[in-house]
């Protein structure tokens, strides 16, 4: 009989193998053993197929950060489903639209939001809508603790899908990105190795789990490592710092490293147990890698990703040097090179689009095969859109996009879906959104409109307002412009570069 591929079924041989170990340990002290963790899975395994969950159907959730949480997502791997998070700060307009894209059998959403969401399915397919709090609560919790732990779990192949998850789109509607249980445990395997996960690891995860960074790379090499995960619901800087000295390893974003350098206390004490502090998300500045080196000793380890292919290259962590600036070289069994338009590899040091691929590389884009063809190339290359650099010894370095993408915080944003939005509003003639440095995160988001002839467009305020009925907060533009004409080439082509140099220190003290 052949192996079962699915990624649940390696990590219960792992969690089952460390017994009552710790494997969640929250702020207040609560302790979830390994044990108890594989009990609470299979309970809300059970809970998904009493819903009428079975395998290939998609469970959507829009939840709070909890440990039930993890359970809903673990369960959902074992019963062979494919799990479908969604940020937390998308409104009921973009909720909308993925449950008519995704059609998922089950959605689990907050408590808050459960009238909302039974208003938009009425016309759809979903079978039931559950409720789970941020403290983990819930009638999806409720149900679960009724029923005896789901056995065996669902066999899949390596080509099956575990998750879905949409990513920002230029045509400014979301694409799903299709993962495979294949995907996540190639690259789960490959930095557990790479990293040097190691029995008495301790994890401090205070990453959302909706997304990639906090849901699969944090997530998957602590549990493939039956580590201690120290849980905080989200980053708080007080908190963060009194439970740092207790962690060997910190994954974060970039916000995280200068939120800790702008603490006057935060120093060498804080990490006196850290091995390894990594970034992603979003570029990590130069100067916050030397600054964090000089107050701590210890170097950032910064790496590049995306949804579609998880981690593709990593600074190294031993036998090599951490380059401030680089995101190093590809990861073992990934395949990487910097291309022109055409899909021809360039010549050490040139410009280009970097490419990939290897058993990381997503299936596809769900339902929508005409994109997923126009992303690969015709020998399997993925096409990022990110341009880069790559060095004689393979070292990338990231230097711009070539897809019209913002990434803030550790969010990926694109203007045409903001620009959709502040078109449609009155007394705006055109816009243009473009990202600027911003201290703390990385990118801010700022809108470039001019008004209708003859008429006074709205205010900023106003406008901002209008947009957050329309769009998740991440994605509302932290200062509104107003110009009498946007700079555009000699096609009529706005030319974005040009209002990114305007602005560009905007958020500059």
């Amino acid at each position: 009989m052949p192996m079962n591929a699915n990624f649940y079924a390696l990590l219960e041989d792992k969690m089952r193998a460390a017994g009552d170990a710790p494997a969640f340990e929250t702020s207040d002290g609560q302790i979830l053993s390994y044990a108890k963790l594989i009990e609470d899975v299979g309970r809300s395994a059970a809970a998904l197929r009493s819903l009428g969950v079975a395998p290939g159907d998609r469970v959507m959730a829009q939840v709070e950060k909890s440990i039930a949480n993890v359970c809903l997502y673990l369960a959902t791997l074992k019963i062979g489903a494919v799990f479908n998070p969604l940020n937390t700060a998308y409104t009921a307009a973009e909720i909308e639209y993925f449950i008519s894209d995704a059609t998922p059998k089950v959605i689990v959403v907050s408590p808050e939001r459960q009238a909302e969401i039974e208003t938009i399915i009425r016309a759809s397919k979903v079978r039931a809508v559950q409720t789970m709090g941020s403290n983990g609560a819930g009638t999806f919790t409720d149900l679960a603790a009724t029923q005896g732990p789901a056995g065996e779990t669902v066999s899949r192949s390596a080509d099956d899908l575990a998750a879905l998850i949409y990513t920002s789109g230029t045509t400014g509607r979301s694409k799903g990105a299709m993962i495979t249980h294949g995907n996540i445990t190639s690259n789960a395997q490959v930095l557990h190795a790479y990293w040097g996960f190691r029995p008495g690891d301790v994890l401090l995860h205070a990453l959302p789990i909706f997304h990639v960074h906090g849901l699969f790379i944090a997530l998957h090499t602590s549990l493939l490592n039956t580590s201690r995960i120290l849980w905080m619901p989200k980053f708080e800087l007080a908190e963060f710092m009194r439970l740092l000295p207790r962690a060997t390893v910190v994954m974060g974003v970039p916000t995280f490293y200068t939120r800790l350098l702008a603490e006057p206390s935060f120093g060498i004490d804080q990490c006196r147990n850290l091995r390894l502090a990594i970034s992603g998300s979003a570029p990590l500045l130069a100067e916050t890698h030397r600054d964090f080196t000089a107050r701590t000793g210890l170097e950032i380890l910064e790496r590049y990703g995306m949804t579609e292919a998880g981690m593709i290259t990593s600074n190294p962590y031993k036998g090599g040097t951490r380059e401030p600036g680089t995101v190093g070289y590809p990861l073992p069994g990934v395949s990487v090179r910097i291309a022109d338009a055409e899909g021809h590899a360039l010549a050490a040091g040139e410009v280009g689009v970097l490419e990939v691929k290897g058993p990381n590389v997503f299936k596809g884009y769900w339902r929508n095969p005409e994109k997923t063809k126009e992303e690969f190339r015709t020998d399997g290359y993925f096409t990022t859109g990110d341009l880069a650099t790559m060095a004689k010894d393979g070292r990338c370095t990231i230097v711009g996009r070539a897809k019209d993408l913002i990434i803030t915080g550790g969010f990926n944003v694109y203007p045409k879906e903001i620009e959709g939005e502040l078109n449609s509003l009155p007394g705006i003639g055109e816009s243009a959104v473009v990202g600027v440095p911003h201290p703390d995160f990385g990118e801010g988001i700022i809108a470039v409109i001019t008004p209708v002839p003859g008429q006074t467009p709205p205010n900023e305020a106003d406008i901002i307002a209008s947009l957050s009925k329309r769009l998740a907060k991440f994605k509302l533009p932290k200062r509104v412009f107003v110009a009498k004409d946007l700079p555009r080439n000699a096609m009529g082509k706005v030319q974005k570069n040009n209002l990114t140099a305007q602005y560009r220190e905007t958020f500059k003290g």
